[in-house]
């Protein structure tokens, strides 16, 4: 899906066209500025959560949809995350191990409203990540936005100050209030939010159930991803299992047959609505040939449409297009005539990347009318941010659809997806079970530094030693080989206990992790420091450099 590029943090304030958004980045960086914006909630959303009171939603039995509580701890106006991580209860803070936490928003939760102001354009993900992971709590990051969903996967150090600092971010680059984001957010920790990001891969939680392009969305995630600092071993492991999800699920189940996706389902709505139902006799206008406009071309022309006009910035793409569609007219056009050829069409396909709308109510006005059989002028707008200015509709002469108007065809083909679903749903329980088998091995990561940094100070101190007294007379040749041999030794030392904190078939998780205490006790590898201080500690020391 098209999606347009918003401020950042580190960005200028960001100021739209005045008919559609004016957006200016808002900071809530002081817990108190962030209380003000919460105070103004209606008394029905607070509880007496110290951060978050939550409330799930019946779209799905784990989501948690936010609303935050002013009542915060005096302590966090003055205290450091390293302070607050000490003196805080359990349930507040998990010390030794860190938490998977989704942030976000999608077709489900927010209209098309809130969700064009969250877009980031692909080329902005690795700044998102590199700022998210700047903060006090988050360790890793991912952005996945698409015009159906933004979402943020973080590492969190802290499970509430996490989230807290994810969704000030929100803020920050939507401009839209803390207090109106979170009426549309839900939040999803650990195995919920993994397995919510393989429904995602699935097509499961897609407007269009089933709907192919997402998977290819969560693959870019990857490939943007790779080489980021922030995008590290949990989140970039998780999101690759999501891609092998998605491919088990469209491969084993059929899921995926019929028209299921955006841009088919545009191509059905607009066939719905039209007076015979057929593209035969209809002038059609796509703008943009991007991915989205690509594939509008083709379910046009599996629809019967056999010509049409094609608006994009260069005629490269149309080309291609043109080659792989053959005998099928399709006739290319520079974007600086597309109100020339609105004038011409009677149906109108949007889906670029435009900042700002391309039809102004001022413009659609000037028009004119379509051909007496059709009645309407029809706009499909499927981009994020809209591409039609939503006041279009007030006109007597046009009528606008949007990605949330998709419902119709949806629901149309949904009943046999859904019988596919369940088969869907035991694929990805499965491969969540791995995935949380593999994620907590990472547990003993820890343990394995630590032990073989154990052997390696004695088997260096000891070789020192024995070539100390030995002297000088021995040659640089027998000195390697002593020295090849004291690696060698330590080695073969090591063999046994690796062999026993490995997650595979010969071991379970409980074996594996009593093994890794049995080791941390004989070889006293246990600091006074928990992880999660040492990785707040490492945070603070890159910080001040």
């Amino acid at each position: 899906m098209a999606v347009a590029p918003i401020g950042f943090a580190t960005s200028p304030p960001l100021s739209m066209n005045a008919n559609r958004i004016t957006a200016t980045a808002t900071t809530f960086s002081s817990t108190s500025s962030y209380s003000h914006q919460v105070s103004k909630l209606p008394k029905t959303f607070k509880s007496s959560s110290p951060l978050f009171s939550t409330w799930k939603p019946c779209l799905n039995p784990r989501c948690q949809v936010l609303f935050p509580d002013e009542r915060i701890d005096s302590r966090a106006l003055s205290a450091s995350p390293l302070e607050l991580l000490k003196s805080s209860p359990a349930n507040r803070y998990t010390k030794e191990r860190s938490s998977i936490v989704v942030i976000g928003l999608n077709v489900h939760t927010a209209p098309v409203e809130i969700r064009e102001k969250l877009a980031i354009p692909e080329a902005q993900w690795p700044q998102g990540i590199s700022e998210l992971c700047a903060m006090n709590h988050i360790e890793e990051a991912a952005v996945l936005s698409t015009c159906n969903r933004m979402e943020i996967y973080v590492v969190a150090l802290s499970q509430h100050r996490g989230v807290k600092e994810v969704t000030e971010w929100m803020s920050k680059i939507s401009g839209i209030p803390v207090s109106e984001l979170c009426k549309h957010l839900f939040v999803l920790y650990n195995k919920d939010a993994t397995q919510h990001l393989f429904e995602v891969a699935a097509g499961l939680d897609s407007l269009v159930l089933g709907e192919g392009q997402i998977l290819a969305q969560v693959k870019q995630v990857v490939k943007v991803g790779q080489g980021v600092a922030g995008f590290d071993r949990k989140i970039s492991g998780m999101f690759k299992h999501a891609i092998t999800v998605g491919k088990r699920v469209r491969s084993e189940t059929n899921i995926a047959s019929g028209s299921v996706s955006v841009s088919s389902a545009a191509v059905e709505l607009a066939l719905m609505k039209l007076p015979d139902s057929s593209y035969a006799a209809v002038r059609v206008l796509v703008i943009g040939a991007g991915k989205m406009g690509k594939l509008v071309i083709k379910h046009l022309v599996a629809k019967g449409c056999r010509n049409m006009v094609v608006l994009n910035r260069t005629e490269e793409r149309v080309a291609a297009i043109r080659k792989e569609l053959k005998d099928v007219e399709i006739i290319y056009k520079p974007m600086t005539e597309m109100l020339a050829c609105a004038a011409d069409a009677d149906v109108v396909f949007t889906s670029t990347a435009s900042e700002t709308p391309l039809f102004l109510k001022e413009h659609v006005e000037m028009l004119p009318n379509v051909q007496s059989e059709v009645g309407r002028r029809l706009f499909i707008d499927i981009s994020v941010p809209r591409n039609v200015e939503p006041c279009v509709l007030d006109l007597e002469t046009a009528v606008v659809y949007n990605v949330d108007d998709l419902n119709e065809v949806v629901l149309a083909n949904k009943e046999d997806r859904l019988r596919n679903a369940t088969e869907a749903q035991t694929i990805i329980q499965e491969e969540s079970n791995k995935f949380e088998a593999w994620k907590d091995s990472l547990e003993t990561v820890p343990t394995i530094k630590k032990l073989k940094g154990y052997f390696e100070r004695i088997r260096d101190a000891e070789l020192n030693k024995c070539l100390s007294k030995i002297g000088d007379d021995m040659s640089d040749k027998n000195k390697a080989a002593i020295h090849d041999l004291s690696m060698s030794i330590v080695k073969k030392i090591l063999h046994g206990p690796m062999q026993n904190l490995r997650c595979d078939d010969a071991h379970s998780l409980s074996e594996i992790l009593e093994n890794m205490r049995a080791l941390n006790r004989m070889y006293d590898l246990e600091t006074d420091k928990s992880i999660l201080e040492q990785k707040f500690e490492a945070k603070m020391g890159r910080k001040s450099k």
